[in-house]
């Protein structure tokens, strides 16, 4: 038998989702529900081995093979790119990318140069150059809704689930950029050598979603 179908899953909300989507697969998933501090768990029914990561390293772990799948979210696969296929849209995770600006300012008005302040740089300039816009960006690691509030940024691109944190800090949304769920991802080399086994697998979790 082939060393076990390795999986990194995000760790968090997008892992539980998936753990779910594998017990109602009919695998025995009790190794991962009971990890304590172990990171590399077996589903030894699926033949599988789940990795937990944080999601940029599902990618990294993704691309250079030490993993042949990986759940990630859609907001940072367009982050940091990347070669792999993206198999399957999970369907949970759901939020979206925006842009928001402080209660009653107007972003696009005026000669300008304007600010954007977002943890998500890439995406942020694919955004506005697919406009014909020039702006500048901030990378913020923590609470992105300081920038307008401070006078650091005209607007901040961020992740919006319900919009409560925005409303609650007087900035509202004025533009959706993108929607974002949870993807199935596979290592390029993986989908040829293993692809009867890994076929199988993503059959499994499409009729199962």
């Amino acid at each position: 038998m082939n060393r076990p179908l390795r999986i990194a899953l995000t760790k968090g909300r997008l892992e539980k989702d998936t753990v779910g989507l594998f017990e109602k697969i009919g695998y025995d998933c009790t190794a991962v529900r009971e990890k304590g501090r172990k990171l590399i768990l077996p589903i030894p029914d699926g033949n599988i081995e789940v990795v937990l990561a944080k999601a940029n390293d599902v990618i990294t772990y993704v691309e250079h093979g030490v993993c042949d799948l990986g759940v990630v979210g859609k907001d940072t696969i367009m982050e940091l790119q990347g070669t792999f296929f993206e198999l399957v849209d999970l369907g949970f995770g759901r939020c979206k990318f925006a842009l928001a600006v402080k209660k009653g300012t107007s972003f696009y008005g005026g000669y300008k140069v304007k600010t954007v302040a977002t943890k998500y740089p890439n995406i942020t300039r694919n955004h506005f150059e697919g406009k014909g816009m020039d702006v500048d960006i901030v990378k913020i690691e923590g609470s992105v809704e300081l920038a307008p509030l401070l006078g650091l940024a005209d607007g901040i691109v961020d992740i919006v689930e319900t919009g409560t944190t925005l409303k609650e800090n007087g900035l509202e949304v004025i533009e959706d950029v993108a929607p974002i769920s949870a993807r199935l991802i596979v290592n390029t080399v993986s989908m040829k050598l293993r692809q009867a086994e890994i076929e199988k697998f993503v059959e499994l979790v499409e009729k199962n979603l």
